[in-house]
């Protein structure tokens, strides 16, 4: 393993981080302050408890698995697709550096990133509402993963697009849509019985419910569905990037 070539190209991508810091980090945990304003003061007033927590702090988990899976998504995907589109990806791939390393430092840095706004958005809504994590190193292996699965997936969506807007197609259709029906703000036991079994075809519900059990000791499915759900995901991943530098699909043409 060259560590060198891993390190690399990790500081390369977070120093593009940095330079950005107002529209990387800083812009994430505005957006989540305004869903505070929003559904915890306007929707809160109304809904005073789910399941024995009040509606503000409910809420925490599945604006913190927003924002991480949207932003995991998009800085993997833009990270590894600008190299294609100025052409530097074909000296990266002629270097004596494998896909292993490759795909270490690409999705390393986009996790950490996406880690980062977890913390910060974690501790912005202590200002918010009051938080008592019932399972923190749970809740902290949780986030780890799936910062590390949605930047693998984010990976492959560079890769596969062919153009910018294709970079915003999956986040914007498909996860965050995916997210705000998955439980995200409310318990999915609050659904009629039928559309609690439609709930459960969405895979975002098993991650935002076993995140959420990590901060308040419940959740909407077991936690051992949860944790086999992430690591499904991780593993498909991971099969799918696997097959994508054997057979060079979109980066040698």
């Amino acid at each position: 393993m060259n560590w060198q070539s891993v390190a690399a190209i990790y500081r390369f991508e977070m120093a593009r981080t940095f330079r950005t810091l107002l529209q990387s980090i800083v812009s994430p945990v505005l957006s989540t302050s305004l869903y505070f304003v929003v559904f915890g003061a306007a929707i809160g007033s109304r809904i005073d408890q789910v399941e024995g927590v009040s509606y503000g702090s409910f809420i925490v988990p599945g604006l913190i698995m927003l924002s991480v899976m949207t932003q995991s998504i998009t800085v993997a995907s833009f990270g590894i697709y600008f190299p294609k589109f100025i052409g530097t990806i074909f000296e990266i791939l002629s270097a004596p550096v494998s896909f292993i390393e490759i795909v270490i430092g690409y999705v390393g840095a986009a996790a950490t990133k996406s880690l980062m706004i977890g913390v910060i958005i974690l501790i912005t809504a202590h200002f918010f509402v009051d938080i008592d994590i019932a399972h923190p190193v749970y809740m902290l292996g949780f986030l780890v993963l799936t910062c590390v699965s949605f930047s693998l997936f984010g990976f492959i969506i560079g890769i596969w697009a062919r153009n910018f807007e294709q970079l915003q197609l999956v986040p914007l259709l498909i996860i965050t849509p995916l997210v705000f029906l998955g439980g995200s703000f409310y318990s999915i036991s609050m659904l009629p019985a039928a559309w609690q079994t439609v709930a459960l075809f969405n895979p975002v519900v098993y991650l935002i419910s076993g995140f959420r059990w990590s901060f308040f000791g419940m959740a909407d499915v077991p936690i051992g569905w949860s944790l086999l759900a992430i690591a499904a995901f991780l593993a498909l991943c991971l099969a799918v990037i696997w097959w994508i530098f054997k057979t060079g699909w979109r980066l040698r043409n």
